[in-house]
C-alpha cells in the first residue's frame, strides 16, 4: 500500500518555516519536507530573534517549532501568531510531558508531534495543520 499525497498540481505547496537549534534535525526535517510536492522550505531559524524575523519576513503556511527552542517555546510561538498571524504553528519535541503540551497549546499551536516519531506520522501532522480552518 503507498501514502497518498495531495494533488500538488490542484495549489502551490504550502510554505514552511523550521525553527530548531539543532542543526543536524534541521538538515534533516528539511530533506524530508522538501522530498515532498505539496510543501515548501522557506527558511530554517536556530534562534528566537531569526524566526520572529524570518516569520515576519515570509509569512509562511506553517512554523514547525522546537518546545525547548531558544527564548522560550511558548514565547517564540505567541510571537510568531503576532507578526504571522495565518501561520499555524506545529510544536516539535522530544517531550510529551502534560506540562509542556498544555504549554504550547494555550500559547495556540495547531499540533504537538515527537521528534521521535515516523517521518509519516509526522507530514500527516502536518498536512492537518495546514488544512483551511
Amino acid at each position: 500500500m503507498t501514502a497518498t499525497t495531495p494533488d500538488s498540481s490542484l495549489s502551490s505547496p504550502f510554505s514552511v518555516l523550521l525553527c530548531d537549534d539543532n542543526v543536524m534535525l534541521l538538515e534533516t526535517l528539511s530533506e524530508v519536507i522538501r522530498a515532498q510536492p505539496d510543501m515548501e522550505v522557506v527558511a530554517t531559524a536556530c534562534d528566537d530573534e531569526q524566526a520572529l524575523r524570518l516569520a515576519g519576513c515570509h509569512q509562511p503556511d506553517l512554523v514547525i517549532l522546537d518546545v525547548r527552542f531558544p527564548g522560550g517555546g511558548h514565547s517564540v510561538a505567541r510571537d510568531i501568531a503576532r507578526c504571522s498571524p495565518a501561520s499555524r504553528i506545529v510544536a516539535f519535541s522530544a517531550y510529551d510531558d502534560k506540562g509542556s503540551v498544555d504549554q504550547m497549546t494555550s500559547a495556540g499551536v495547531s499540533e504537538y508531534v515527537l521528534k521521535g516519531m515516523s517521518n509519516r506520522e509526522l507530514l500527516a501532522a502536518l498536512r492537518r495543520a495546514a488544512e483551511p480552518r
